[in-house]
């Protein structure tokens, strides 16, 4: 018997800013609220191939940096063609050390959450 990952949680401050950015990105749809908490997923929902992100409100301050992030993958277009339109959602560049010559970028979500994005695309 093994585990699939279902559920992210991600603590934040506005919930509201952060559930719309990653359902821009990743192309998913708000699934549920409880408590000020915004679940978001895929549009078929929990339960598939894909974990839904809860975003929960939480005033504790976040400080250094993280020890899990989200690395995602462009699915129809190339890296560079994502990369510009993460930014023109509100990503914005990170470093954390890179050299530069990584095949990844570093980005920050709107409250600063570290995510990479990666160069191979996948099938949508």
């Amino acid at each position: 018997m093994s585990c699939r990952i279902s559920e992210l949680v991600l603590d934040c401050s506005d919930p509201e800013l952060l559930a719309r950015f990653w359902s821009d990105v990743l192309g998913y749809v708000e699934l549920g609220r409880e408590d000020g908490a915004i679940e978001i997923g895929p549009p078929e929902g929990f339960g598939g191939l894909q974990p839904t992100i809860i975003l929960s409100p939480s005033i504790d301050p976040r400080t250094g940096k993280l020890p899990l992030h989200i690395d995602v993958n462009p699915v129809d277009r190339d890296q560079a063609a994502e990369l510009d339109r993460l930014l023109a959602l509100g990503a914005r560049p990170a470093d954390v050390g890179q050299t530069g010559d990584e095949q990844w970028h570093v980005l920050a979500d709107p409250e600063g959450n570290e995510f990479c994005l990666l160069r191979k695309r996948l099938d949508a």
